[in-house]
């Protein structure tokens, strides 16, 4: 007697399976990056206080620094900023998928 094997599923399926899903993907991104940003700030405001000088990553979002105000101006910036960044990278991951899979 055999043992029982499992069916071979079709090479569609399996690229499906390694597809990721772009919206959530892109939402994901933003709430991480968005939250842990405003956390982040408030974290080295607790520790080291406000300083409200301005920061490297205040150069690239304008109006952010360590301070209470800013880490709700990195908060604004951030989450669309991964937002665009996470549909880029999840599009692209899909486009090279089925580039290299064919």
């Amino acid at each position: 007697m055999q043992a029982s094997q499992s069916p071979q599923t079709p090479l569609a399926s399996r690229t499906a399976a390694t597809t990721l899903n772009v919206k959530a993907f892109a939402v994901t991104c933003a709430l991480i990056w968005g939250f842990g940003l405003f956390a982040l700030t408030w974290w080295i405001m607790a520790f080291d206080g406000a300083t409200g000088q301005p920061t490297l990553l205040g150069q690239l979002y304008r109006g952010y620094s360590i301070s209470p105000l800013g880490s709700f101006i990195g908060l604004l910036w951030a989450t669309p900023d991964a937002l665009v960044g996470g549909a880029i990278f999840a599009w692209l991951y899909n486009q090279l998928g089925l580039w290299f899979s064919s």
